[in-house]
């Protein structure tokens, strides 16, 4: 029963993934971070990766691997919100229309 309850929760961290995909795909389609709280997906990344480390002190790797997608897909939005925001940052302003 252990190992079956260990695989669902190693799926279930598959899908938690798989929710923050819609959020990258419109993020590198929008190419801009208005709108995504680097504060908000920031915190999830850093959650992941203590979540990585006490799934390998535990020797779960159901954990390990579920944490590990979410931060890849989590911490692929912070590192393009981070890319679009320092990019809007450093542009030069262009002066309004009058």
């Amino acid at each position: 029963m252990k190992e079956i309850v260990a695989v669902i929760f190693g799926v279930g961290l598959l899908g938690n993934a798989l929710l923050f995909v819609p959020q990258v795909i419109a993020v590198w389609r929008k190419k801009s971070d208005e709108g995504i709280s680097l504060i908000t997906f920031g915190g999830f990344s850093v959650l992941q990766v203590i979540g990585i480390v006490h799934g390998l002190y535990q020797h779960d790797p159901s954990l390990t691997l579920g944490m590990a997608a979410s931060l890849l897909t989590c911490g692929s939005v912070t590192g393009l919100t981070i890319f679009y925001r320092l990019r809007r940052l450093s542009a030069p302003e262009t002066p309004r229309p009058s």
